[in-house]
């Protein structure tokens, strides 16, 4: 268990998406891009094409670390519709293993399936949840479950995914790093 895979599809939003492999990557999280297509080009909500990692149906999930959904209309009812995916999230969910989402994802994708039955979670605003309890804070994570609330919130969904991947020690070096964290205060800068 040491990939794991962040899943594209058409209208995925791109902060999302970009800030959480870029910080992933920095943190030494192996981490793959994943089209839910037969093809690996991928475009954004805000038009820019992408060339993920692999497709779904070229890669075998039985290593799978973390699950990664980024948000973005229509990317989140995309990856939603989308059988195999969502087949592979209840299966993961049910061994207790990591899944994160954030914007629409949590609420489109996880809640509907179950995923998020008595846990805490935070979506987009204006999505709602039908068998979560809404978080109020902009990353919320509970057991293996982590979402966020949106874009400006990718920063933080990204470092607490490798805080619990590698450890908080590890998330603070990347975020100071990138100018996120100050040692001296021992704080973030958001």
């Amino acid at each position: 268990m040491n990939t794991s895979y962040l899943f594209l599809a058409t209208g995925f939003e791109d902060m999302e998406a970009i800030a959480t492999i870029d910080i992933l990557r920095r943190a030494g999280v192996d981490v793959k891009t994943v089209s839910i297509y037969d093809t690996r080009e991928v475009t954004s909500a805000h038009g820019v094409t992408i060339t993920a990692d692999t497709t779904f149906n070229e890669t075998d999930f039985t290593d799978a670390c973390w699950l990664i959904l980024p948000g973005g209309l229509p990317g989140a009812s995309n990856l939603a519709m989308f059988t195999p995916l969502t087949d592979l999230l209840v299966k993961h969910n049910k061994e207790g293993r990591f899944i994160a989402a954030i914007c629409a994802s949590p609420a489109v994708v996880l809640d509907p399936l179950g995923i998020l039955d008595g846990r805490e979670a935070i979506c987009y605003p204006g999505f709602e949840f039908k068998n979560a309890k809404k978080g109020y804070t902009p990353v919320v994570k509970d057991q293996n479950i982590i979402t966020a609330n949106g874009p400006a919130s990718a920063v933080q969904f990204a470092l607490a995914i490798v805080a619990s991947a590698k450890g908080e020690n590890t998330a603070r070096e990347v975020a100071e790093s990138m100018l996120l964290y100050n040692r001296k205060c021992q704080s973030y800068y958001f």
